[in-house]
């Protein structure tokens, strides 16, 4: 799964680069699994807690995935495949989606985990918490369990996004018998996970780290091969970077280092980097309004900020040439439905101040015309240097950005309960499907007090609502696809928010670790194939 330094820095590469990495990993698939060992897992950033059914959380979809299997999980293609459902049928209408589960699979506390246990999680917890749940449940009437094995989705018209959502970071099915009766938000086995998956819960200390032990009675044996999956917070780039090359991590997701010292490590004899396992996730930076102020629901406004922002130079200097100038609200990785032929801003100062000056906010007499507050996502160093770049960019014209640091859960509080915030710079995942990832930005339904990552805008278009609902049940590929488009066009001219770098990001490991990265879902896998070679 090599990538040498000259690949990862050429863009040109992007396109096929996931599947070039999958290439050279293949020899790995005929090594013999080491059984033993405690892989350690260098990670910016520490969840609230771990009950990704209630919460959408990038920390936590890292982590939890090895606590909790989905009903399946999904090839580098996106083709589904079995995890706890062994098979599933969708009838040939699209309004009636069966799964039977596998036998045998029990909860880290040795109770059965049983088709009930689906049911409550859709009833209780996706379709109340969830910020994917208008756009994806839209179409769903009923969701039953006429046995212990099945569970069977009605519908009133088709969703052919469905059936791309059950991985575990996206439908995360908790247990009934704990969870019944309670309130979801706040108990205990948030903090102290009862799962079904590889990895039981063991420890958390608060600051340092998660450990994860082997779930002996896992129902896919010989799996897992390693004894332990330790998660140490390290805030610091430099020092996860640290914690790689001498060794102390064997494993950094997401491009988690300081840009600068990718290449230098790439060359390093004992690490190796893949981009295998991002497609479906296709992540997209974006720079977002609050529409509830005022000053940001003339469009002129939203226009002048667009023509403002240089993509080219955030992507050779905040990302180091790892992305591709995001042209509309759909990641190019999305390739089925992505389209350029949407309304561009190019960089043009003199057009921004024009457009400033039509919407009536002219230079006092020290040359501002408009002075806000930013708000970076605390994911690592690009997003503070993206905001930096920002504040720079726009002082061009006038605007006077005033940026403001904080964690996880303070941005997601500001941004999305207490809606403090005037702009906000964010990392999306906008895969595997529209209806999945990006839906829930721009459609007007997505608007959710308290749920992070969905429309922190508070965009509503009724044009732009009767589009996306028309091609989520849509099955007509070729129409679905005019929709999409069409989708597209109106969000670019509307611009509710503006797209900046659809983002590559890598893994980088140790080489002694392997089979870390086996599906689509990349680090947000189980790891249940990983295993450590020895020293």
């Amino acid at each position: 799964m090599p990538i040498s330094r000259r690949d990862f820095l050429n863009t040109g590469l992007s396109a096929g680069l996931a599947s070039l990495t999958l290439g050279h990993g293949h020899p790995a698939l005929a090594e013999t699994p080491v059984r033993g060992g405690t892989l350690i897992v260098a990670q910016s950033s520490e969840p609230t807690h771990l009950n990704l059914a209630v919460q959408a959380n990038n920390a936590a979809s890292l982590i939890s995935p090895k606590i909790f299997d989905g009903l399946l999980t999904y090839e580098f293609d996106f083709s589904p495949k079995p995890q706890l459902a062994r098979d599933w049928k969708l009838s040939p209408d699209g309004l009636e989606l069966v799964f039977h589960l596998r036998p045998n699979v029990r909860w880290h506390d040795s109770k059965p985990f049983t088709a009930a246990d689906v049911v409550f999680s859709y009833d209780q917890a996706w379709r109340k918490f969830s910020p994917r749940a208008a756009s994806l449940f839209g179409s769903v009437e009923s969701v039953t369990a006429p046995d212990e094995l099945t569970v069977v989705w009605k519908l009133s018209k088709p969703a052919p996004h469905l059936l791309l959502a059950f991985a575990s970071h996206i439908l995360q099915i908790i247990p009934r018998h704990l969870y019944e009766g309670t309130d979801l938000l706040k108990n205990a086995a948030n903090l102290k996970p009862i799962g079904t998956g590889p990895f039981r819960f063991a420890s958390w200390e608060r600051g340092s780290h998660i450990r994860l032990v082997r779930n002996e009675d896992y129902w896919d044996q010989p799996r897992p091969h390693l004894d332990a999956v330790i998660y140490r917070f390290l805030p610091d780039a430099s020092a996860r970077a640290v914690a790689l090359e001498t060794g102390e991590a064997a494993i950094v997701t997401e491009s988690g280092v300081p840009g600068g010292e990718i290449g230098r490590l790439l060359s390093l004899p004992s690490i190796e980097g893949t981009k295998a396992g991002y497609d479906y996730a296709g992540l997209s930076t974006y720079f977002m309004f609050n529409l509830d102020r005022p000053i940001f629901q003339d469009v002129r406004v939203r226009q002048a900020f667009a023509h403002l922002i240089d993509r080219q130079f955030l992507i050779e200097h905040v990302w180091y040439g790892n992305g591709r100038p995001a042209t509309g609200p759909f990641s190019s990785s999305l390739q089925q439905f992505y389209s350029a032929q949407v309304p561009h801003y190019p960089l043009d100062v003199e057009k921004a101040r024009q457009l400033l000056d039509e919407a009536g906010l002219k230079p006092d007499a020290n040359g501002i015309r408009l002075s806000i507050t930013h708000d970076f996502v605390p994911l690592g160093e690009a997003y503070q240097r993206t905001a930096e770049y920002l504040r720079d960019a726009f002082a061009k014209a006038g605007i006077a950005l005033r940026i403001r640091s904080q964690d996880m859960g303070s941005y997601t509080r500001r941004i999305y309960t207490e809606r403090d915030f005037d702009t906000a710079n964010y990392l999306l995942s906008g895969g595997p499907d529209p209806a999945i990832g990006v839906q829930r930005l721009y459609w007007s339904q997505g608007f959710k007090v308290g749920a992070p990552f969905s429309n922190g805008a508070h965009y509503a278009s009724k044009t732009v609502d009767d589009l996306l609902v028309a091609a989520a049940a849509e099955a007509d590929v070729a129409r679905r696809r005019k929709l999409y488009l069409d989708f597209q066009i109106e969000t670019q001219r509307d611009l509710p928010q503006i797209p900046l770098v659809d983002v590559e990001v890598l893994t980088l490991t140790q080489k002694r670790l392997r089979r870390h990265t086996v599906s689509c879902e990349g680090p947000k896998g189980n790891f249940a194939e990983a295993f450590l070679l020895p020293k």
